[in-house]
């Protein structure tokens, strides 16, 4: 009986742990993003995005509840964001997003912003006339 009562305890333990890892999988995390290609498909962007200091290239993963806000539907190359939400091995999956201006990114993603602004004037400017 003891012996029984011992090995319920550890499995509850063990229960315990595993839940607590999911809960912790669940929790959205702060990034920071720079649109890197012209969107063609709003429900996958292509951005460099900064996690914790560290830039990579992510693919933006909305839910059609997210296609209706009004910064989505505006979304455009260089565009900077504040973004929360989960990142998945497909790649950051959005559940919140504030448009931000340039300067507000932190340093590792302003170099990219200001030379993706730059190669879209460049390109976008002779073409006014």
């Amino acid at each position: 009986m003891r012996t029984a009562n011992i090995i319920c305890c550890l499995m509850a333990l063990n229960v315990g742990m595993d839940a607590s890892e999911f809960a912790m999988a669940e929790e959205d995390i702060m990034a920071f993003a720079v649109v890197s290609e012209p969107p063609k498909d709003k429900t996958r962007v292509s951005a460099k995005v900064a996690i914790d200091g560290i830039v990579t290239d992510l693919r933006l993963l909305v839910s059609d509840q997210m296609l209706s806000n009004l910064i989505w539907n505006k979304l455009e190359i260089c565009h900077a964001m504040k973004l929360e939400g989960q990142k998945v091995p497909e790649g950051f999956r959005v559940t919140s997003v504030r448009a931000i201006d340039g300067a507000m990114l932190p340093m590792v993603l302003q170099g990219f912003a200001g030379d993706c602004l730059l190669k879209k004037a460049l390109e976008v400017a002779p073409l006014v006339d």
